[in-house]
């Protein structure tokens, strides 16, 4: 399956490496540093269909992007001190920042022994339904159920729809499809579509779910490590975009009420749930401030500035597609070559 960098721009990154021109921007426009985003760290898989593959990186290329960070000369700092390099003076070595978002079992599984060999500090954003078995991984179960089945048919819009899943590329786009639409719903009707669908194709979403999350005794033993931060990430993992306003602000707050009580220590940090520009919105950002988180991570790909030019609570991250496995398209990333410059506003948000 293509990447999504797309070939053009896979193109401009090599050119930006090769030529240097990577370095330059990165003395004009490298910030204070970056925050990267992960998501599930395990072995790679040969199967031919695994549309939720961009979400993962193998422990061995976790690995090596430690290793090149360190050479990079990043200094790999806490979310608590993210926040006090982007309000202060840029120091000499840029910051990088590792966090892992839904609290996924091979975190502590595959990524924390890597992570503990280097003593990397990193922040696991928790949406706190998912400890408690309660969550629902709806992207892993369309992901098996279309796998498995030949044709894919359920109700939209009050209408019947089929689905020819026979070929790997007719599964990648009933895929696309599927999430997509499923992405725009509110909560419970999300919740009754892939409920629907799960009964129809014998999928057990609970099973699932629980296998791929963290539970509470695997999240105490990763507090206890003073270089892991324990962030939140609602209750449930809806877009907050998809909620009333009193709904997504219950969502905030019960998930840090949630995660402190369990785990007896303060929650200063948020991620919102899939965090692109079409998950959460301004109110959403109020809202957090209101809650008492310190800062506030989204999926929007950027350089955190210094001097307070970047809100700490819509601040930027990148995404490292698990597709791809080149150390130099990351480096041109990270010097900021890719991205427009932050403009230096006091209510500046995305």
């Amino acid at each position: 399956m293509a990447s999504d960098i797309g070939i053009l721009r896979r193109a401009r990154m090599e050119l930006g490496y090769f030529s240097g021109y990577f370095r330059l921007k990165q003395r004009q426009s490298g910030g204070a540093g970056v925050i990267l985003r992960f998501e599930r760290v395990r072995p790679r898989d040969s199967r031919p269909f695994q549309p939720n593959r961009w979400r993962e990186v193998t422990p061995q290329f976790l690995n090596r992007t430690i290793v090149a960070l360190k050479r990079w000369n990043f200094d790999l700092v806490t979310m608590d001190e993210v926040c006090r390099r982007a309000v202060t003076l840029p120091k000499a070595n840029r910051f990088a920042c590792l966090t892992f978002d839904g609290g996924c079992k091979d975190v502590i599984t595959q990524a924390y022994p890597v992570l503990a060999k280097h003593r990397v500090p990193f922040t696991v954003y928790l949406p706190t339904a998912f400890p408690d078995g309660l969550g629902e991984a709806w992207w892993l179960a369309l992901e098996e159920m279309i796998a498995r089945e030949e044709r894919i048919s359920l109700v939209i819009d009050r209408k019947e729809r089929r689905f020819a899943t026979g070929s790997v590329v007719e599964k990648h786009d009933t895929f696309e499809f599927l999430a997509s639409w499923l992405r725009t719903l509110p909560p419970p009707d999300l919740s009754f579509a892939i409920h629907d669908l799960c009964t129809r194709y014998s999928v057990d979403l609970a099973a699932l779910s629980r296998a791929q999350s963290m539970d509470w005794d695997d999240l105490a033993k990763l507090a206890a490590d003073p270089l892991v931060t324990i962030g939140s990430a609602t209750v449930n993992y809806a877009a907050l975009s998809n909620l009333k306003g009193t709904d997504a602000q219950r969502e905030m707050t019960m998930g840090k009420a949630v995660a402190e009580t369990a785990l007896r220590r303060p929650v200063k940090h948020f991620a919102y749930p899939f965090g692109d520009r079409q998950s959460w919105r301004r109110e959403h950002v109020v809202m957090g401030q209101e809650a008492g988180f310190a800062s506030a991570v989204s999926t929007i790909p950027g350089i955190v500035e210094a001097r307070g030019y970047t809100n700490l609570h819509a601040l930027p991250r990148i995404a490292w597609d698990g597709r791809q496995q080149s150390l130099r398209m990351m480096r041109v990333m990270l010097s900021g070559m890719m991205f427009p410059a932050v403009r230096p506003t006091r209510d500046n948000w995305v």
